[in-house]
């Protein structure tokens, strides 16, 4: 795969690493190498960029990404609990993958959905005012 830069400057290596994790998931260290050739930037700089962002990623995931909001609202709201089901449910702990690979559970700061704590995305679909009943029902519309 080849990324083109609309200009080989550092504005562009976000651009780009979203780019490659929309297509692809995850960011590997060929696409950082790409990029750097590219932007001129140094591969440390890449790196950093591409972990310091919740959304991308430099680790394979399952197909679908849930990430539970772990911000003030939602900590109030009791979003642990929300967390300890998904992982019971799932089988996996924060950070880890199902063995089917369907799942991937992570926690991610703020996402924007404060009024609806505590909330969650899976993928990019926003789920708000959870409660622990309503979350098979919420998983099922994923397998």
């Amino acid at each position: 795969m080849t990324i083109k830069a609309e200009s080989a400057d550092s504005e562009n290596i976000l651009v780009l690493l979203k780019d490659v994790q929309n297509k692809y998931g995850c960011i590997t260290e060929a696409d950082i190498n790409r990029i750097t050739q590219e932007t001129g930037e140094s591969v440390s700089s890449v790196y950093g960029v591409a972990t310091f962002y919740s959304f991308l990623g430099v680790k394979a995931t399952g197909r679908n990404v849930i990430r539970v909001c772990r911000s003030l609202p939602c900590h109030l709201k009791e979003m642990e609990i929300i967390r300890d089901k998904l992982s019971e449910v799932l089988g996996i702990s924060t950070g880890e993958t199902t063995s089917d690979g369907k799942f991937t559970l992570e926690l991610t700061n703020c996402i924007g959905a404060c009024d609806m704590a505590p909330a969650m995305l899976i993928n990019n679909d926003l789920h708000g005012n959870l409660r622990i009943e309503s979350l098979h029902k919420i998983l099922s519309e994923y397998k």
